[in-house]
């Protein structure tokens, strides 16, 4: 099959030459987080990853209700309202393995991580995390860590059905490049914020992938090895609901020196919200060069409509017939009549707290809400009573003073869309300072 090379291995190999570049991992389904990272992109002529997780997008619909085809349409009708060209645009996979079935044996959980991983690879998806690191029911003593050959071994049997799908895929598909290894703690929840973070060693890097090199090699994946890009660590970042652990290089010289070694890989590194744009310069710099990031953008996007909202009360509050949207009291509603998304990660036994930490908690729980029908109902009234009015730039001045000078300058158009893809770019912009190098330009 004459295939096209992967546009990640070019921007690897720069930055195994010497250039401080990588490329940013947007790790969301939010319909504008991902308009705003196609504008960016477009803007920068640059790739744009998109990533699903592996509970998100599932052969069985995961929790957005879509399949791994249907993310993939999802956002290439994004695109192609915004006029982006596709061949800009990876999909990637993240944590892809037994973690959705984690609670099944480990056959059962691994056909289906397998079923899971071919549906990927045959809708197009060319960027692959292999994560076996998840303990299945039969696995043994559930607090301590699967054996390190037992995750390889598995990783690779993950690997040869993501081969044989692509070998059976569209042949306009890029060819998959692989991630292995997994961060500390596993994906699901952020850090406690009176605990510590232990930042993965060199010897745990080397045992990653040498086992996983040794299970490679025996299943016939040498081809298939040569792709693997990157290897998953924890450099100590993470963030609780108010707090963010921010990186240290000094703690992360072992793991710099230790990649420096490989000739193909860099780090991945994920939960890198809310870091300060000079420390994910950093992060690049220390060969940190894929960088995710998801909640932050969706936080983003909260602050815009909880502003957007103010600013509707402040122009309709006092106009006969006008019906407002109420939108922050109808999130916090729906999210208390169904706390499932949230539960789990808020514990708390003050009422108030538990009512910031749904409104306001960095780990950002309240963007499994947005798709609510009641929510979204209301979300439609806010854009509707706002496109019925000129939004004065006193009131964003006031309550997206990011937004002023945008407006002002005529880069952006006092609208409530402009005002949110403006607040999530923002946040893109610190990737772009990280990873771009010499290329960046605010």
């Amino acid at each position: 099959m004459n295939v096209e090379v992967n546009k990640i291995l070019p921007i690897i190999k720069g930055h195994k030459s010497g250039r401080p570049i990588g490329i940013t991992s947007v790790c969301s389904s939010n319909e504008y987080v991902i308009k705003a990272s196609m504008l960016d992109a477009k803007k920068y002529n640059k790739i744009l990853l998109i990533e699903s997780t592996s509970n998100q997008v599932d052969q069985f619909g995961g929790y957005t209700g879509m399949t791994p085809k249907n993310f993939r349409d999802f956002v290439f009708r994004i695109a192609a309202s915004l006029d982006f060209a596709p061949s800009n645009l990876i999909l990637g996979g993240d944590h892809l393995g037994p973690n959705v079935w984690q609670k099944e044996t480990s056959v059962y959980a691994m056909k289906n991580a397998k079923d899971q991983i071919a549906a990927y690879v045959k809708a197009g998806y060319s960027k692959i995390h292999l994560d076996a690191s998840m303990k299945c029911a039969d696995d043994g003593d559930p607090d301590k860590p699967l054996e390190p050959g037992i995750i390889a071994d598995r990783a690779s049997q993950l690997c040869k059905t993501a081969e044989e799908s692509f070998q059976n895929s569209n042949k306009e598909f890029l060819q998959p490049v692989y991630v292995i290894g997994t961060d500390v703690p596993p994906p699901g929840g952020a850090k406690e914020e009176g605990e510590s973070l232990k930042v993965t060693t060199s010897l745990e890097v080397e045992e990653t992938i040498n086992l996983t090199k040794q299970a490679f090699l025996k299943n016939g994946l040498q081809d298939a090895w040569n792709r693997v890009v990157a290897v998953v660590v924890q450099p100590g970042v993470e963030f609780g609901d108010k707090k963010v652990f921010d990186y240290s290089r000094n703690k992360a010289v072992e793991l710099k020196n230790k990649i420096e070694k490989e000739s193909n890989f860099v780090y991945e590194a994920h939960s890198t919200d809310y870091q300060l744009k000079e420390l994910l310069r950093q992060m690049v710099e220390d060969h940190f060069a894929i960088l995710k990031v998801g909640p932050w953008l969706t936080f983003a996007f909260r602050e815009a409509l909880f502003s957007l909202n103010l600013i509707e009360k402040e122009i309709l509050s006092n106009k006969k017939n006008a019906t407002l949207s109420d939108l922050t009291n109808v999130v916090e509603l729906r999210m208390k009549q169904n706390p499932k998304y949230w539960e789990k990660y808020y514990q708390d036994n003050n009422e108030d707290e538990l009512r910031f930490q749904r409104k306001y908690s960095l780990s950002d729980r309240i963007r499994y809400y947005w798709n609510d029908e009641i929510v979204s109902n209301s979300f439609t009234k806010l854009l509707n009573n706002l496109s019925e009015c000129d939004i004065p730039i006193t009131l964003i001045s006031q309550f997206l003073p990011d937004a002023y000078e945008a407006v002002r300058n005529g880069e952006i158009k006092n609208t409530s869309h402009d005002l949110i893809i403006n607040k999530i770019s923002n946040v893109l912009s610190n990737y772009n300072y990280a990873t771009m190098g010499d290329d960046y330009r605010k």
